[in-house]
């Protein structure tokens, strides 16, 4: 562990031990005044009813579990003032830190570096899930053509966002340069980066081979420091400080941590919780059946209003810990950014609810779901064909394969638990990262008949099994685009290149899911092989329509030339 995790860890624990020494005892401006004087009230423990009181939702939730002695203090700094002028908000700490000073173990686990991951590493490269030259012509001209990487971590989540080529059109740049070692562990994403464009708020690509496509949206996957800023569905409201339509370079340089505990964790209720909307969205909606809805087995989700700055903002607390909803809420296809209709041809702005939307369906059902709300994100570069961009279509994968129909959870194989080798007590490992790492704790706790290497064996030819049919659906889409080159130049006619073009959208969506899905190859081997042979199908019959009518347009002028042969001599008798 490194220098700047011992360091936080230390301050951590002191929050921690400051917990008991904290405002006591008082209401008011009595409690104001004990604390400016950097002394208790009365001694016991934080009072926390002048707090509840006004916030009227966290009274409940404070009664609900091990966090109701804890006082507010431990997470909201500058309370006094607060408590002396209501107008005078506190700040909310977001960090990690602070739970770390109490939840020690799952703290340092979670900022564990992979040395394995490297940073940067291009899923385009030859060894990566989408190889040039297939990617860039398959996808060309979105944003993804740029720089599409690998996952690096859950710390290097805000990071890697702000540095890759399609997101900020290089304005943000490591400040440990092309080293990339900065920042291993905890740490504030602002103290990582460097803004080279500091009088420059727009969102624009600076550098060539750049894109500009992140937004407000995207990055709430990757933290949740302006929770509290934040409307329900991040709809533009009077009192809320950010939005869909916000300016991105803006919430960027206000955001710092990756990943918060506050995402799956609730603070006051010390319980389990969703806290993205779009999410809270598609497990309460009704309009179009979702893997959610459909799931007899399904995890109840108490959804609460929280907002009490004038504007909607809610939580959904889970009645048990459940890796389908709470990784669901970044592991997850959505769509983050701007687009069309595909009916009309209408554009799609971030003012519209659809740019903050979870389909939370399966890939059989994905673009009929794009279909119900008229959206798609581009049109292919030699096509035309109106093509879906996927995310990362994890937990969606994952849904009614063997091992979740078994019951076995996200946090099995992804979060095991660990013993601590000073207490010898368990605890749940928050370095989210590979099994590969902790296979005893993870596969052969169930394939108790397996070694470690047989147990990587598997794993690793399933991955090579994948790669293959990926490759495979990749090489007839390439055929598929390649000819309607070939159509386009003879002159064939609309009727068969909209038909083409149709097959191409299907082929594409078969093909795409699995590019950007994580550990897709051992997620779901069955949905996987049948969904990249329906891409293969659905690229051949695009193929075929496009031939017969090159076929058919060849040999209509041919025929119209050509003078009628004369009736053939009769036989010799």
């Amino acid at each position: 562990m490194n220098r700047h995790i011992t360091r936080t860890l230390a301050r951590a624990a002191a929050i921690a031990a400051w917990i008991a020494l904290a405002l006591a005892g008082a209401a008011g401006p009595a409690l104001a005044q004990a604390a400016a004087k950097g002394k208790p009230a009365a001694s016991g423990a934080f009072d926390a009813a002048p707090c509840v009181g006004c916030h009227e939702p966290i009274k409940d939730l404070r009664a609900m579990g091990k966090h109701k002695g804890v006082g507010c203090n431990t997470c909201h700094d500058g309370l006094p003032a607060h408590l002396a002028d209501p107008s005078k908000r506190p700040a909310t700490r977001t960090d990690l830190a602070t739970c770390g000073g109490c939840h020690q173990n799952q703290y340092k686990s979670y900022a564990t570096m992979d040395w394995a991951r490297t940073a940067r590493f291009e899923k385009k490269q030859y060894s990566g899930p989408a190889p040039d030259p297939s990617y860039d012509l398959l996808m060309s001209p979105h944003g993804f053509t740029k720089e599409h990487n690998m996952p690096r971590g859950h710390t290097f989540a805000l990071l890697d966002q702000y540095v890759v080529d399609r997101a900020f059109g290089g304005r943000f740049a490591p400040k440990d340069s092309w080293r990339y070692l900065a920042g291993s562990g905890d740490f504030k994403v602002m103290d990582a980066v460097v803004d080279q464009y500091p009088d420059n708020a727009d969102q624009k690509a600076f550098k060539p081979g750049t894109t500009a496509a992140a937004n407000p949206v995207c990055l709430s996957c990757k933290t949740q420091d302006h929770i509290l800023d934040w409307a329900y569905m991040g709809d533009p409201a009077p009192g809320a400080k950010w939005s869909r339509t916000s300016k991105v370079v803006e919430l960027a340089k206000a955001s710092n941590h990756s990943l918060n505990c506050i995402f799956c964790h609730d603070p006051h209720a010390a319980k389990p919780r969703i806290v993205r909307d779009a999410l809270i969205d598609a497990v309460t909606r009704t309009d179009f059946p979702t893997l959610y809805t459909t799931d007899t087995r399904k995890t109840r989700v108490d959804v609460r209003e929280m907002g009490l700055r004038g504007f909607t903002r809610k939580i959904g607390l889970l009645e048990r810990y459940d890796g389908k909803l709470q990784c669901g809420q970044c592991h997850v296809e959505y769509n983050c950014n701007p687009g069309f209709n595909p009916n009309t041809g209408e554009a799609i702005p971030m003012s519209d609810k659809r740019t903050n939307y979870f389909p939370f369906v399966d890939v059989n059902n994905i673009l009929k779901a794009y279909d119900h709300i008229q959206f798609r994100d581009f049109r292919n570069q030699f096509t035309g064909a109106a093509l879906w961009k996927a995310q990362h279509p994890d937990v969606e994968t994952y849904y009614n394969s063997k091992h979740e129909k078994a019951g076995v959870d996200c946090a099995a194989c992804h979060m095991p638990r660990i013993k601590d080798a000073k207490t010898g007590k368990f605890y749940t490992s928050h370095w989210q990262t590979n099994p590969k790492h902790y296979l005893k704790e993870t596969c052969l706790q169930c394939h108790s008949q397996w070694t470690e290497t047989q147990a990587k064996y598997v794993i690793e030819s399933l991955a090579g099994h994948y790669q293959g049919k990926v490759r495979n659906a990749e090489f007839w889409l390439s055929q598929l685009i390649n000819r309607f080159g070939q159509a386009q130049l003879v002159g064939v006619g609309d009727d068969a290149l909209k038909a083409a073009r149709a097959r191409h959208g299907d082929a594409h969506a078969n093909w795409e899911w699995w590019t950007a899905a994580n550990g897709a190859s051992f997620h779901n081997p069955e949905l996987w092989k049948e969904s990249l042979a329906k891409s293969v199908s659905s690229s051949q019959e695009g193929i075929k329509i496009l031939d017969d009518a090159i076929k058919a347009k060849q040999a209509g002028p041919v025929a119209a030339a050509t003078p009628a042969a004369p009736p053939a001599a009769p036989a010799p008798k």
